[in-house]
């Protein structure tokens, strides 16, 4: 299922990320979106290929606050920002851009709970925001470990879906980011692709900002698909003839520094962390 692209007109960022979220004033009322918006392998390289202008990074860090929560996998996205400034900035990157403080996002924010797939993040999320301190947070954004490939159709609606959907009402001024699981090696037919696919028709029909975390490990940078290959979090596939590793391989033959950085990535390869970065 794929989401309609996002144009180069939209400025306002939602995350600063290579995988960036962009949301335009004119699309929102009272961040009630008049349409979906996706952050995929489609967008992975908007800012290594230095798509975005500086402006709207500009913007994103003056206007959003983000609250971010996870465990392992989802310290790929901060680990790849972490790294992300010395590698634009040795490339001729404006100096101090990409940069990022507690103000714009604040990492493990709601750190009762580990991450979504254990029960009361939704509750968590309330205490959060409910607090007087927090009051200035406009995005908040949860992501998987591998819980996502163990529910049913209906345990996703009950844990995930529906609460998502509950805190958006409560909290018409926050913009509640939604994730899929990360890849696990059980390809097209297995349930975590079910799943996924469960959350990205979600997100379609509530018109709501999904942050592909799994659709962005099935592709290299290139947009070489692996996603019916069993690829997996490490970024390792098989066709049942040939098997590789997609971020390995392409790190390779590319040259450190100048296309890819390096980074801490847990689970996995340093460019997927510089794709989600």
């Amino acid at each position: 299922m794929k989401f309609k692209s996002i144009s180069r007109n939209l400025f306002v960022l939602v995350l600063l990320t290579n995988t960036i979220l962009l949301v335009s004033f004119s699309s929102v009322q009272g961040y009630n979106l008049t349409e979906p918006v996706v952050a995929d392998h489609t967008v992975a390289n908007l800012v290594r290929l230095d798509e975005v202008p500086d402006s709207a990074i500009i913007e994103a860090k003056n206007t959003l606050h983000i609250a971010y929560q996870h465990t392992s996998h989802g310290s790929q996205i901060i680990d790849g920002m972490n790294a992300l400034p010395a590698f634009k900035e040795s490339n001729g990157g404006t100096v101090d851009l990409y940069n990022y403080n507690s103000t714009f996002l604040q990492d493990g924010a709601m750190s009762s709970v580990p991450d979504v797939g254990y029960p009361g993040w939704d509750d968590a999320t309330r205490d959060y925001l409910d607090t007087p301190a927090n009051s200035e947070c406009n995005v908040i954004m949860w992501s998987w470990c591998g819980q996502a490939s163990s529910q049913t159709e209906q345990s996703m609606i009950d844990h995930y879906l529906t609460p998502m959907s509950q805190l958006k009402i409560e909290y018409p001024n926050v913009m509640f980011v939604y994730m899929t699981g990360h890849t696990d090696g059980t390809g097209l037919e297995g349930n975590l692709h079910l799943r996924n696919e469960q959350i990205r028709n979600h997100c379609i029909a509530n018109n709501s900002i999904l942050f592909d975390f799994a659709d962005i490990e099935s592709y290299d940078p290139d947009g070489n698909y692996y996603g019916d290959k069993y690829v997996t979090d490490n970024c390792d596939w098989n066709d049942g003839v040939n098997s590789g590793n997609w971020a390995l391989d392409w790190q390779v033959t590319h040259t450190e520094d100048v296309e890819w950085f390096s980074c801490s990535c847990a689970h996995s390869q340093a460019l997927n962390g510089n794709l989600k970065a």
